[in-house]
């Protein structure tokens, strides 16, 4: 951004003025060089220089008013503590106070010391106080390490100099939470503030301050410098070895970067907000001047960008620091040799001459070689990381062309803890340099819902949930994924298609063929053969089809198996795709993954095998799965005492489509389910999914006109999200529905108890005549309004004689509900549903009919279109 010259500071004299006057006259000082303060952020200016025009107005109403209003009250001296005492005043910042003096010079001030805080609360400032004796100050920091840290950035104010001193005096008495027990106090809020954060600086919405790698993590390091080291600032530990210069000049730099970005937040917040809620992502990277440069780098993400990276440095940073910290108190020097170039230092890896990285960057390769080779080790040693943070721009062309870096790198990752191996290379900011297109990708966010890490982050992730697999652990949350990795014939191809599947995100274009040719570069480069160089291309190109597939299509329909099993077109390749596409949707989001996704993945990977064992050509008609299907389900129903003439009674009533559509285990639960029930009532089943969160309701009731409708909303009452509906009539006029969904709020409740609520309500809903159920009205989530998803709306006609609609959107409580009102309205009839949630957009499909079962004309269409969007932007417009 250009930076033209700013005005200058704007100046009041409070000096000379009475109480009453004084009270406006600073009003309008802070007023005013607020609004200097935001005019100059404009245009550009230092955070540092920004932060001390706040500071000097502070001082000069705390001043004067202390003078003016309090009458400065003898014996007492005012102090600035915390961050007013840094001078890091931000545009909403309270001001932290130390009234200094005798417990009877207290007392005798009372009446005025109220009086001034009344003050400065009308003047528009927040005062936080305490009044003291230095014996009661060190009393109180003794028991409080946030007292005692608060106590180290005193700043005199009013009042006599030496009460400031005879106060860092007693706060530096050897005695006074001895240096080891500061370390330790402070290491363990840093943990516990990081712990609520889930441990990531990663958050879609993240707090500048009190984040990992935020504001707060810079002045914990501040703190332990003055307490164990002596100094005053952190950069001054240069001056004993225990910071290097590259390492200062970031974390000055990285400094300002965090505090402009939190000066920018309070001044569009207009108030005291710490977090970078999505209301006000995009307004500070207008404010800050970023502009969207396409579709897929937005000026919001390249905020967001910036602030990830940024928070990446502070971690790496303060990580080395804090173990540097704890070495100088530990004293373990303990050295064993692990090989000549490197030795376990205290227990940490070290390269025993760190310079050398500089000479033979080949050992910054054999340096994570190494350590994933050597048990036992507590991390990198610090002096190490720093040689190493200072070589990173030998990580070049040179080295990644070098045949023996190529050797170790692909050595690496055949290695059974390649995923963590990377993920280290990753934090020292080395993967980044071997592979520059992974660098690009660092810290970048999209702007929704869906991805809630950063695209490093969520590869990394993936990586992790490849390498789960071969874990015995990971059979409860991945059981056919378990299953299927010991067939890989070379797991590392399947780590490769992970590094690579999101690697050109943010470049425009479509990333997955981006990618693909980055992939089939790289492994070309690093001595792969043709085929397997193409496996993993192919890998990249495709990673979303199988999802696309699964979510979006009927994958009971025999031409859909066909066409995914000829992209696939060979068992291998399957099995490849399949454990990329679980990693991957595990690794987008933690909500993501669930009974429904695992089922539907494993139900196409099964189909799709069959398919590529009979030849693609060859796949099994309709006529043979009906077939294979009752047969499978017969079996089981005669093993459980039921007789032929009991399941073909039961099945009379079941159109062919049933065993087409339903797996055999479902035609069981159902058969069973019904072999005694009446014809003219309802009798609903529900089953919990045997993972946690998921049920199965089967609707069998006299079909009636409404009916989805009514089924729907009273599952959306419940809290249970439809994610999946079949919708079927037997032979007989019954309802043979069934849906899948999927239950958050629950889990205090057993899933048997549940689904015997949920069996209740749908069965009392469904006795009375007429059918009513209506949707209930809930309040859109902040997070969702923050995010616009035009209403899209098409037909299509699919051969089944019926019609087809898609409809996109944004997300909203009860949507479902809301949409199958709308069919009722309109006379329709819903015969499959298939619902699929990205973050804020949702993406539903639905087959329809009229009344008569025929599909929908032209007029009915667009009577349709028209009364989905007037509902929908209605009810966005409520919210």
């Amino acid at each position: 951004m250009v930076r033209t010259q700013p005005a200058q500071d704007f100046s009041i004299d409070l000096t000379s003025v009475g109480v009453d006057e004084w009270r406006d006259t600073a009003r309008q000082l802070l007023n005013e060089t607020h609004r200097l303060l935001a005019e100059r952020f404009d245009m550009g200016a230092e955070a540092e220089e920004l932060l001390l025009l706040r500071c000097r107005a502070v001082d000069q109403v705390v001043r004067t008013g202390w003078r003016i209003v309090a009458g400065e009250p003898f014996g007492l001296t005012l102090l600035a503590t915390g961050g007013y005492g840094r001078r890091e005043l931000y545009p909403q910042s309270d001001i932290d106070l130390l009234i200094l003096g005798e417990p009877a010079h207290q007392d005798a001030a009372q009446q005025a010391i109220q009086e001034f805080l009344a003050g400065l609360w009308d003047a528009g400032l927040a005062p936080g106080h305490a009044a003291r004796s230095i014996r009661q100050c060190i009393e109180v920091a003794r028991e409080d390490l946030t007292v005692a840290t608060a106590l180290l950035d005193t700043r005199l104010l009013v009042g006599e100099r030496r009460e400031l001193e005879s106060l860092k005096a007693a706060l530096n008495a050897p005695e006074f939470w001895p240096p080891k027990a500061f370390f330790e106090g402070k290491r363990g809020e840093l943990r516990q503030r990081h712990a609520r954060y889930n441990d990531t600086a990663y958050n879609l919405e993240p707090n500048l301050k009190e984040g990992p790698g935020g504001l707060r993590d810079l002045h914990t390091l501040a703190w332990l410098s003055k307490r164990l080291s002596g100094v005053d600032r952190v950069c001054d530990l240069q001056g004993i070895g225990l910071l290097g210069s590259d390492e200062a000049d970031t974390l000055q730099r990285e400094l300002w970067s965090l505090a402009r970005l939190r000066i920018g937040l309070h001044l569009v917040a207009g108030r005291r907000e710490e977090r970078l809620l999505f209301e006000h992502q995009t307004t500070l990277a207008k404010r800050l001047g970023l502009k969207d440069e396409h579709k897929e780098n937005l000026a919001v993400e390249q905020l967001m960008q910036g602030y990830f990276r940024s928070a990446a440095l502070v971690l790496r940073l303060s990580e080395r620091l804090m173990q540097r910290f704890e070495e100088s108190l530990s004293g373990d020097v303990s050295h064993v040799e692990i090989d000549g170039d490197f030795e376990a230092f205290g227990g940490y890896l070290a390269l025993k001459q760190p310079e050398r990285f500089t000479t033979e960057p080949l050992l910054i390769m054999r340096l994570f070689d190494v350590w994933q080779n050597t048990a036992d080790l507590r991390g990198l040693h610090s002096n190490t990381a720093r040689a190493l943070g200072e070589a990173l721009d030998l990580v070049n062309e040179s080295l990644r062309d070098e045949p023996d870096a190529r050797n170790l790198f692909m050595r690496m990752i055949r290695h059974d803890h390649a995923a963590l191996t990377l993920g280290r290379m990753a934090h020292l900011g080395v993967l980044g340099r071997y592979i520059p297109a992974f660098g690009k990708v660092s810290g970048r966010m999209q702007y929704d819902l869906f991805h809630v890490y950063t695209v490093d982050q969520h590869t990394l992730t993936v990586l992790r949930n490849i390498d789960s697999f071969r874990d015995e652990a990971s059979k409860q949350r991945f059981s056919l994924a378990y299953e299927v990795w010991p067939r890989l014939r070379k797991p590392e191809l399947l780590l490769l298609g992970g590094l690579f599947h999101d690697i050109a995100k943010g470049r425009g274009g479509d990333h997955s063929k981006l990618g693909a040719d980055d992939a089939l570069d790289f492994c070309r480069e690093h001595g792969l053969s043709a085929a397997d160089s193409e496996l993993v291309s192919w890998l990249v190109r495709e990673h979303l089809t199988m999802s696309i597939t699964a979510q979006r299509q009927d994958i009971a329909d025999p031409e859909v198996i066909s066409k995914f099993a000829a992209v696939v077109g060979e068992r291998e390749r399957l099995d490849y795709l399949y454990l990329l596409t679980v990693a991957d949707i595990a690794g987008t989001n933690s909500k993501l993954w669930n009974a429904w996704k695992d089922r539907l993945l494993a139900d196409l990977y099964g189909s799709t095998r069959f398919a590529l064992r009979r030849g693609i050509r060859n796949i099994a008609h309709g006529e043979e799965r009906v077939g294979e299907a009752r047969e499978e389900a017969r079996a089981v129903l005669l093993s459980h005492g039921l007789s032929e003439a009991q399941i073909d009674r039961v099945w009379s009533g079941f159109p062919e489509e049933s065993f087409l559509r339903y797996r055999p285990a479902q035609i069981v639960w159902q058969t069973m389910g019904i072999v005694d029930a009446p014809l003219d009532q309802p009798r609903v089943l529900v089953r919990p999914h045997h993972r946690p969160g998921a049920l199965e309701v089967f609707v069998y009731s006299p079909d009636r006109d409404g009916l989805f409708a009514a089924v729907t909303a009273t599952l959306d009452r419940l809290g249970l999200n439809v994610v999946e509906a079949r919708v079927l009539t037997s032979t007989q006029g019954m309802s043979l529905d069934t849906f899948q969904v999927l239950d958050a709020g629950s889990e205090f409740i057993s899933p048997e108890r549940r689904a015997a609520t949920v069996a209740e309500s749908l069965t009392e809903v469904l006795s009375k005549t007429p059918l009513s159920a209506p949707a209930v009205r809930r309040a859109i989530p902040r997070q969702l309004k923050h995010f616009r998803v035009p209403v899209r709306i098409e037909f299509s006609e699919n051969g089944s004689g019926r019609s087809e609609l898609s409809l996109v959107c944004a997300d909203r409580p009860g949507l479902l509900a809301m949409v199958s009102a709308v069919f009722r309205e309109q006379q329709l009839r819903v015969h499959d549903a298939r619902i699929a949630t990205f973050g804020e957009r949702v993406e539903d499909f639905f087959q329809l009919s009229n009344e008569a079962d025929e599909p929908l004309d032209e007029a009915a269409q667009q009577r349709l279109r028209e009364a989905m969007v007037t509902v929908i932007e209605a009810d966005r417009t409520r919210g």
